[in-house]
């Protein structure tokens, strides 16, 4: 069997974009599967998300203008449902403490139950509108899922953790990551980020699938 593609997803689990594109990321495994491997990233968008407010949209209504951009975003996306008092009573103060958490979850579950329970944290922020940036949430949301707490814990308290979520910033700094969700392909060659449509995804992977002796895209 063939050497999976690999794509590098880098994400921020707080980002509207992200959430959208949540959909696209289920469809290519789908039209490609053992063709592509996605490698889960995590890149720092919303660390610090009262200085984002303060920098970014003081002038645009501050946390309620937000608010309104991101139920805006998400109308014309019915796969990207949204709660309805989104960033307006619920803050989280930075996306970090889930990065760190899935890590966690990473390190002692795999790869793969990594991935499944990313998705369980954005719905449960995007969708039930709870705080995700808090780690006690986090906890929570890993024993409704029968994981082993006190394991994604002792990964949190020892720095291991830690020190993968660094490797992912530190990744996407050296690749030059602009935004979530990015997707790296081609060995760094080829980097798509932002709202990108599933054809436009598509057609990457399949010219890159066509083509893979270490040959440029021509997508």
């Amino acid at each position: 069997m063939a050497t999976p593609l690999v794509i590098d997803y880098y994400t921020d689990v707080l980002c509207i974009w992200a959430w959208i594109a949540q959909r696209r990321i289920e469809e290519l495994e789908k039209q490609w599967p053992g063709e592509i491997e996605l490698k889960y990233h995590y890149v720092d968008i919303f660390g610090n998300v009262p200085e984002k407010m303060a920098n970014q949209w003081q002038a645009r209504g501050g946390y309620d203008g937000f608010a309104q951009h991101v139920q805006h975003s998400a109308a014309d996306y019915e796969n990207a449902p949204v709660h309805s008092e989104l960033w307006q009573q619920v803050r989280p103060a930075t996306s970090a403490n889930a990065h760190l958490f899935l890590k966690a979850v990473e390190l002692q579950c795999g790869c793969h139950i990594a991935a499944e329970m990313a998705l369980c944290v954005r719905k449960a922020f995007f969708i039930e509108n709870r705080d995700i940036g808090q780690l006690e949430t986090l906890y929570v949301l890993a024993a409704e899922h029968q994981l082993d707490v006190d394991a994604i814990q002792q990964s949190v308290v020892n720095g291991t953790a830690m020190a993968a979520l660094m490797s992912d910033y530190q990744k996407a700094r050296q690749q030059g990551i602009k935004g979530s969700p990015s997707y790296v392909m081609d060995g760094g060659r080829q980097v798509l980020y932002g709202n990108v449509g599933y054809r436009v995804l598509s057609a990457n992977v399949e010219e890159l699938l066509k083509n893979p002796q270490d040959e440029a895209s021509w997508c």
